[in-house]
């Protein structure tokens, strides 16, 4: 017997569902922000010389992504344990709070240690608030859900551009371009924790803890075969995403060269146009896989055409390709791996309420920290030291990968359309 207490009414659902799309927008606003101000922050601070700004921003990406990995596992078993609101709240404070204090900083140590915490409380939101959305909306309906939540979000990438280039407003502010950015950031956040009024808790959750399940055991997932398969499934689903935004379109003054391009690249309006793309993507295949009655389906088309937009931009672009090509193909790169809210959607289906939160927060930050070997795997096809292939060859040869390791997943997983929620995973082996 369905022992769930009553879920929230259609109002706070909605509302619900506004507070997780506006919380994901300064997610990706942040996140985004740090990767086009942060060679700008470091100069400001007093690094002149160029490679000792590289290495410090690489120490600092790498910081913040430990921190996303970390921060992954502990709001997951924090969501399962004290409830999906707590964690929605908390990692909304804690990168607003992050972002606040980033904008004053005068020191390496304390970048380090601020990104970390940024990195920490930038991997909760996410899995938090479309945990929340798949449990309150009606199961035929909460793809849609997802879908809103996952657009608005990427928009925070276009809003990090746009602030990052308001000089003439830091400058009457009396305050730097990046530092504004930073304010700008963590203001948002603040702001947007005055919304929490009339946004309730999941009655499925609060269904799970009176029936005294094994709430946030991590552990479960590796203690049987068949969990630890659909949760590396997941997982896979993600791998192409994080390869075209990290690779070709972070490093694409490297693929702008080795495709012997005319002209220089801009690479914070490159990232910019890709998560444009991205939006629209998370729309059409959030709608496609309403339509069709599908996540695997929505997402196995959605594969294809990002091998055909990733292929596109390594072969067929030479040096009489013009920057409106270029562009053209970013936004493509974008759209075809934008795929995010269902990939999400199908992690918070995939799992019982009672470990529901932590695969779904942990599963899009895996992926996101799974650039780190995709990038190793690239650099060791591409370098001279090892088997010298070139950018571009490395760059397929990663590509095809990540994408057959996503087909793989999507082809042997459960479909979980429609699926009820309401139950626990409790068979130990």
């Amino acid at each position: 017997m369905n022992t769930t207490p009553p879920g929230p009414r259609r109002g706070s659902a909605t509302a619900l569902v506004i507070v997780a799309a506006l919380g994901y927008f300064v997610d990706i606003y942040d996140l985004i922000l740090f990767g086009m101000i942060g060679r700008p922050s470091l100069v400001g601070m007093g690094l002149g010389d160029k490679e000792a700004v590289e290495r410090s921003f690489m120490l600092l990406h790498n910081t913040q992504m430990l921190g996303l990995l970390l921060g992954g596992i502990l709001w997951g078993v924090y969501g399962d344990r004290r409830g999906r609101l707590s964690v929605l709240f908390g990692s909304i404070l804690l990168y607003s709070v992050a972002n606040l204090a980033n904008a004053f900083v005068t020191s390496m140590p304390a970048y380090v240690a601020i990104r970390f915490v940024a990195g920490i409380g930038l991997a909760g939101e996410l899995g938090a608030g479309i945990t929340l959305v798949s449990e309150a909306l009606p199961k035929g309906k909460r793809g849609y859900g997802a879908t809103i939540v996952a657009a608005f979000g990427m928009l925070g990438a276009p809003a990090a551009y746009l602030v990052g280039h308001q000089a003439a407003l830091a400058a009457w502010l009396g305050v730097a371009a990046w530092q504004l950015s930073y304010l700008i950031g963590g203001g948002l956040g603040l702001l947007l924790l005055l919304l929490r009024i009339g946004v309730y808790e999941s009655g499925m959750y609060a269904g799970s803890r009176a029936q005294q399940a094994h709430q946030g055991r991590f552990d479960l997932l590796f203690r049987n075969r068949r969990w630890l398969k659909k949760y590396l499934q997941c997982i896979a689903l993600g791998l192409p995403t994080w390869y075209a935004i990290g690779i070709l379109i972070f490093l694409a003054p490297q693929f702008a060269e080795a495709l012997g391009l005319s002209f220089a690249v801009d690479v914070p309006r490159a990232i910019m146009l890709a998560y444009l793309g991205l939006a629209v993507g998370d729309v059409l295949s959030g709608l496609l896989s309403q339509l069709l009655r599908s996540r695997r389906r929505a997402v196995g088309l959605f594969l294809l055409l990002c091998l055909l937009a990733d292929y596109g931009y390594l072969l067929l672009q030479g040096p009489h390709s013009s920057p409106f090509v270029f562009y053209l193909f970013c936004f493509c790169i974008g759209l075809s791996v934008g795929y995010w809210a269902v990939f999400v959607t199908i992690a918070s289906e995939q799992f019982g309420t009672n470990i529901r939160a932590t695969v779904t927060t942990t599963v899009p930050n895996f992926a996101r920290g799974a650039l780190v070997p995709i990038t190793l795997l690239f650099i060791f096809f591409r370098s001279g030291h090892y088997l010298g292939l070139g950018t571009l060859a490395a760059a397929l040869i990663v590509g095809g990968i990540c994408i057959g390791l996503a087909l793989w997943a999507v082809r042997s997983m459960e479909e979980t359309f429609s699926k009820d929620l309401d139950y626990l995973e409790e068979h130990l082996p």
